[in-house]
């Protein structure tokens, strides 16, 4: 072969190979947020398998847990590490707390084999306008102390800060119901700058987290396609931008409040982003399924949206369900895993974006208790303490399954009861006195499922967590008033 045309397939192939490169999967892109509110958990080992198993490297967390850590231990995965709420006064007030923190949780993990952290959350939406102003003294003070830890903490690795936000942080005025006039919330647009800066002056990224499901969910008018990514409803049109779905616009609301700031061009990632499976008469598989492989579609696709182009990084919510989650804004709250309470997965999803029919692999190796469950006793002859039995085991259990367009919600008055009867057995690891309700109840080793209604053997590895309602509130009141912004202008 001559020298040209040695020369010439050269040129060939270095043109197809950068043809090619949207197409190879990014994994660095696609994370996942680990919640562990739930009363059941699986063994972290296991879990952390699982992810590999998966190619899922990026994982959020949002709170320090040392058995997840050190499960973590060894592996390449990518960690985000939370710090909860709670803790942001004291992180505020104490520079030595924060070190504290940062020497035990962090900076201890820092040595060849340790665990891959390079994100410390701080905080959890702490300006979310349900916390009433709580955090909002605590955040940057907090901020600055755990960066200082870091900055003073003498090891190798390099961390980067973060908080993330929930996205009624900003909106666009009634007025003008488009992304371009996105801007920060008033009362909180200073501090919020403040903040911005900070993150901006270290090379840190702008965290937040995005629910279209939370916008159709809290209105019944908002037109149901936008919700996708392969909708059919009406796009909304801001001047040359067209937006055919709620996650772009709004992300790019986002975008322009950040730009009205002056930081054009501030790295910005998407902490949580998702669609729950049950609880609600739009959580579905069928949705779900649909909602997070167009997300990952488009966030791998290089589009980016209308005012910035580019992959956007994202972290899907959740891993696994979390039966011990707060229910007050729905019963979807507990069902927004992927994979279910034990780790089986729910549907198909291929994480390259390049939608493949690919399967989930399950987490192996789960033992689960007996395969027997506790149902209602028909031989039972006075059934007047039935009620007030069926409201006590679901305000002790997970009975999310029964509200109204779930998957259960098709049950008898006689199914409802025993499924009841069964969550408040399986939660409580199927003692025997915890299967009687004044004789209502007895225990039955054939499985009382019915089609689409699962009644679950729970798995072998209790935890003291009980189910509240107000005290798991955590990350679960969520606003999310751009949609309801945006979506009045689709009408």
């Amino acid at each position: 072969m001559s020298p040209k045309r040695m020369l010439d397939c050269r040129c060939l192939l270095v043109l197809l190979f950068l043809a090619l490169m949207p197409l190879v999967p990014n994994g660095n892109l696609v994370g996942v947020n680990w919640g562990t509110m739930a009363t059941h958990q699986l063994p972290p080992n296991n879990v952390v398998q699982m992810l590999r198993d998966n190619g899922l490297d990026k994982l959020k967390l949002f709170e320090y847990n040392e058995g997840i850590m050190t499960a973590l231990t060894g592996t390449d995965i990518e960690v985000m590490v939370g710090i909860p709420n709670s803790m942001l006064k004291e992180m505020s007030e104490d520079p030595g707390a924060a070190a504290s923190y940062v020497y035990n949780n962090i900076s201890g993990y820092c040595y060849d084999g340790g665990v891959n952290i390079k994100y410390v959350a701080v905080g959890n939406e702490p300006f979310l306008q349900t916390y009433n102003g709580t955090y909002l003294p605590y955040t940057l003070p907090a901020l600055k102390n755990i960066q200082k830890a870091l900055d003073e903490s003498g090891v190798k690795c390099h961390y980067k800060v973060t908080v993330p936000f929930n996205a009624d942080i900003y909106n666009s005025p009634e007025s003008n119901p488009v992304p371009s006039a996105g801007d920060f919330r008033p009362e909180v647009k200073n501090l919020a700058i403040e903040i911005i800066q900070f993150l901006y002056l270290h090379d840190a990224p702008f965290t937040v987290n995005i629910y279209p499901f939370l916008s159709l969910y809290g209105n019944d008018y908002f037109p149901v396609e936008f919700a996708f990514f392969d909708g059919t409803s009406k796009p909304l049109r801001d001047g040359n931008n067209v937006y055919r779905n709620a996650f772009d616009a709004n992300l790019d609301t986002l975008i322009y409040a950040l730009s009205k700031a002056g930081f054009s061009d501030m790295e910005v990632m998407v902490g949580e982003v998702g669609w729950p499976t049950d609880g609600d008469k739009n959580a579905n598989i069928q949705n779900a399924k649909r909602f997070n492989q167009g997300l990952i579609k488009h966030a791998l696709s290089g589009t980016g949206t209308p005012a910035r182009k580019g992959k956007i990084e994202v972290y899907l919510f959740s891993l696994l369900d979390e039966n011990a989650k707060s229910i007050e804004p729905g019963g979807f709250e507990r069902h927004w895993g992927i994979f279910e309470f034990d780790g089986k997965p729910k549907y198909e999803l291929d994480l390259t974006g390049l939608e493949v029919d690919k399967g989930l692999a399950p987490v192996e190796d789960v033992k689960y208790q007996q395969k027997r469950w506790c149902v209602l006793n028909t031989q039972a002859t006075d059934m007047g303490e039935l009620p007030k039995s069926i409201d006590y085991a679901c305000s002790l259990s997970d009975c999310t399954a029964l509200g109204y367009g779930s998957s259960c919600n098709h049950l008898t008055a006689e199914g409802n009861a025993s499924y009841a009867f069964n969550m408040y057995y399986q939660v409580n690891n199927q003692n025997f006195w915890d299967c009687d309700f004044s004789g209502l109840a007895t225990v039955t080793d054939e499985n009382p499922s019915e089609e689409g209604c699962q009644f679950p053997v729970m798995i072998a590895y209790g935890s003291s967590m009980l189910l509240h309602g107000g005290d798991l509130l955590d990350v679960s009141l969520r606003l999310v008033g751009v949609f309801v912004v945006l979506f009045s202008f689709l009408l």
